[in-house]
């Protein structure tokens, strides 16, 4: 029989939604473009609804993710912190691993 499998993965704190799929593409593309408007816009977001998960990741876990830079005659820009990117590593591990055992119980 041919199907097809399905998942979602996310990771929460105390009930709430830290990171998913979604959420981790907006930080991979905040990490690439170095704007949370062009990685907004990549990942199909709002630039409002972008910041809006952004600060529920950040007041869920306590500490920063995005260190912005205000424009000016240099350009401004934003950054992961080094939270934000061992958070993704996390989350790329566990989606690794069930992808892997997806495929092998095929």
């Amino acid at each position: 029989m041919k199907y097809d499998i399905k998942y979602k993965i996310w990771f929460e704190k105390d009930g709430e939604i830290i990171m998913g799929m979604g959420r981790e593409k907006l930080l991979k593309n905040i990490e690439k473009y170095g704007s949370i408007s062009k990685a907004a816009k990549e990942t199909g977001l709002t630039y409002k609804k972008a910041w809006s998960y952004i600060k529920a990741m950040e007041e869920r876990l306590g500490e920063p993710l995005v260190e912005t830079k205000i424009g000016g005659a240099g350009g401004g820009g934003s950054k992961l912190t080094p939270l934000a990117k061992r958070l993704i590593e996390d989350f790329d591990k566990v989606l690794e691993k069930v992808e892997k055992d997806i495929y092998e119980s095929r």
